[in-house]
């Protein structure tokens, strides 16, 4: 019998493998090391300093889009994972019936829409609220980065759910327990990884969600990225260096700790 492919053994495989990662982090390490720039250029090393880590931190612009840009995300995030959760409840644990695959697509639409036509979306439909209710706070900004984080949710908790046992659920029914109880001690503890996954997955995107944010937002509601993206035209300094960089260990915190929860709760 021939010996199955595999394209691990083929000739300069791991030096392809390399040379991409390379090009992928080679920017980001770029990105990092000139964080640590004394220079006000971005582009001209002259020494090390954290000088622009303190100016980012006693710039008070930056803590208030860095505060508004935590609580849209973490507001964005739980909503989200909430409605992903009921809805893969509701498309897993049900026979196939004439419709389902609508209602998948329906569900995932934002990933297979451009950002961009959601966003105009967005802007029109809650322009016309703005003007009914006179209302201009962060509620939009939560509620258009919650659509849009539906299905980020959704996928991870759905492929948990079935992947999952369903013989525990039936043996839970046959012991007299009702809905709540199955779900409370039986699917929710098994489920509770892919909740986790999927809100870590919500709560970054909303966090670093600049389209949607820009068409949406009103005056004086800037977040993170968008002071960032204003800044980028105005003069670039190692200050948005700094700030990229405290997005990035953030983000990696945030996939390690998930990493030993998954791993402690395996």
């Amino acid at each position: 019998m021939a010996d199955r492919f595999d394209v691990k053994r083929q000739g300069g495989f791991t030096f392809m493998a390399m040379l991409c990662f390379f090009l992928l982090y080679l920017p980001i390490a770029t990105l990092v090391v000139y964080a640590f720039n004394d220079n006000d250029s971005v582009a001209i090393w002259t020494g090390f300093s954290f000088r622009w880590f303190h100016s980012a931190w006693n710039n008070s612009q930056v803590i208030e889009a860095s505060i508004r840009s935590f609580q849209i995300a973490v507001s964005a995030a739980v909503l989200a994972t909430i409605a992903a959760t009921m809805a893969a409840l509701a498309t897993t644990r049900t026979r196939p019936y004439p419709g389902l695959t609508f209602k998948y697509a329906f569900i995932n639409q934002p990933l297979m829409v451009p950002e961009i036509v959601t966003a105009v979306a967005l802007l029109i439909f809650f322009s016309r609220i703005k003007i009914w209710t006179g209302y201009t706070g962060l509620g939009y900004l939560i509620a258009a980065h919650t659509a849009f984080c539906i299905p980020f949710a959704y996928l991870p908790i759905r492929a948990r759910l079935e992947s999952m046992d369903l013989s525990l659920e039936t043996a839970a029914a046959d012991l007299y327990a009702t809905g709540w109880q199955a779900f409370r001690y039986v699917t929710l503890p098994l489920l509770w990884p892919g909740i986790l996954a999927g809100l870590m997955l919500a709560f970054v995107v909303s966090l670093d969600d600049v389209v949607i944010t820009e068409f949406v937002k009103s005056g004086g509601q800037d977040t993170l990225p968008t002071y960032m993206l204003g800044q980028l035209r105005r003069i670039v300094t190692p200050e948005i260096n700094a700030i990229s960089t405290v997005f990035l260990l953030l983000s990696v915190g945030i996939v390690t700790i998930f990493f030993f929860v998954s791993r402690k709760r395996a």
